[in-house]
């Protein structure tokens, strides 16, 4: 499926060992901007990119899902997109994604869960596909409400952030409602 392009001159493919700098970077650049929704933006620092992308990797080899990088025109990290893991048992998973700042607004993302929600049911044959978001980020709920998924509920207090807590939205896709 990787490397796939999508619209606004991007391009997805697999993470690998020698991306941590670029990502790293383009993390810290949009630092203040990720971090009101992403719990892990805070404390990080290349060595915990560099023991996230090893963890990605043994996660691919593992046949557990895998994480993409999301690079520019340039071939410059832009953002990230992945599976948490993959429920091979009762056929499930679920998708984490973020992206810089400067690259929202040109459907890159919602190409990408598109991308990565039609391979978990055309080539995994999985039934169910999850997203959480957390309350308030509108423009990262509008990207499952855009692909028709369905809003489930509230997880109350699912995610830490820090000394407080951030309620969760789900939302999931089944195959046949994809179809």
């Amino acid at each position: 499926m990787l490397p796939l392009d999508l619209p606004g001159g991007c391009r997805l493919r697999l993470v690998q060992e020698d991306d941590a700098e670029a990502i790293y970077r383009v993390v810290d650049a949009n630092r203040a901007f990720l971090a009101e929704w992403l719990p892990w933006v805070h404390a990080s620092s290349l060595e915990t990119i560099a023991e996230f992308i090893g963890r990605a990797r043994r996660q691919a080899d593992d046949d557990n899902g895998f994480q993409a990088l999301i690079v520019d025109e340039s071939g410059a990290a832009a953002g990230f997109i992945g599976y948490h893991a993959v429920d091979w048992y009762n056929r499930t998973t679920s998708l984490g994604y973020w992206l810089a700042e400067g690259r929202q607004g040109r459907g890159t993302m919602t190409e990408a869960v598109r991308a990565l929600t039609t391979h978990a049911f055309e080539n995994w044959q999985l039934n169910r596909v999850e997203i959480r978001v957390a309350v308030g980020n509108a423009r990262s709920a509008a990207i499952p409400e855009r692909l028709g998924f369905t809003k489930e509920g509230v997880l109350r207090q699912a995610e830490r952030h820090g000394d407080e807590f951030k309620d969760n939205v789900v939302y999931s896709m089944l195959a046949d409602e994809w179809r």
